[in-house]
């Protein structure tokens, strides 16, 4: 549970970056299962990114670190998304 702890709250919190990017964005016009999906994939990537960066002596080690990570990565992987499928529906 303790090496699982960590991906869960990478997750979640990368649902809410990419729920608050999805708001804040509208021309893409994403489906919201698009908008989890990523999310959940950029919060887990991003959380692994800082933690690999910082490690765990940093001040953003632990699940703070993963709250972090996970919000910018959802966030940034759901503007990438958004961005591609705005792109998409113009051509």
């Amino acid at each position: 549970m303790e090496a699982l702890l960590p991906i869960i709250v990478q997750a979640v919190t990368g649902i809410i970056g990419g729920e608050a990017v999805g708001a804040v964005v509208k021309q893409a016009a994403m489906s919201h299962g698009v908008k989890i999906l990523s999310g959940i994939i950029g919060g887990i990537g991003g959380g692994a990114l800082l933690s690999g960066l910082g490690g765990d002596a940093g001040a953003l080690g632990g699940l703070l670190g993963d709250a972090v990570g996970g919000v910018a990565g959802g966030g940034i992987l759901t503007a990438i998304v958004g961005a591609a499928m705005g792109a998409m529906k113009k051509t």
